[in-house]
């Protein structure tokens, strides 16, 4: 897998929608508030299954779309670990680990399940 920065491409996507909705997002967005560091990310990840991207890393949390199996995709790894949240069961395996992260084809991106990811 490669490594590869996103810094500044995700402050140029921050800064296009800042002039896009006159707003800028505070700490108190959900994603914002959980969001780890994205200063570089793995790409060409593939999850082992189809997995709903969250909008918090919780299986309670709003479903905000979807990474299929074998989809090429990149996940924030700036800090090289894994985000710890709610527990689950996820590609045959308990965790409560997360990644945040998304499919390389739409521009959703959210928490995924870690068990579900080869990294």
């Amino acid at each position: 897998m490669q490594l590869k920065s996103l810094g500044t491409a995700l402050t140029t996507a921050a800064l296009v929608a800042t002039a896009l909705t006159g707003s800028v997002a505070t700490a108190g967005t959900a994603a914002a508030a959980t969001k780890p560091d994205c200063s570089s990310a793995l790409v060409n990840v593939k999850p082992k299954a189809t997995v709903n991207l969250r909008s918090a890393p919780k299986t309670s949390a709003t479903a905000v779309g979807t990474w299929n199996k074998g989809q090429k995709g990149g996940v924030c790894f700036g800090d090289r670990k894994p985000t710890t949240g709610g527990s689950y069961k996820a590609c045959g395996k308990k965790s409560n680990k997360w990644y945040f992260g998304g499919p390389n084809s739409t521009s959703k991106e959210g928490w995924v399940p870690a068990t579900c990811l080869p990294i």
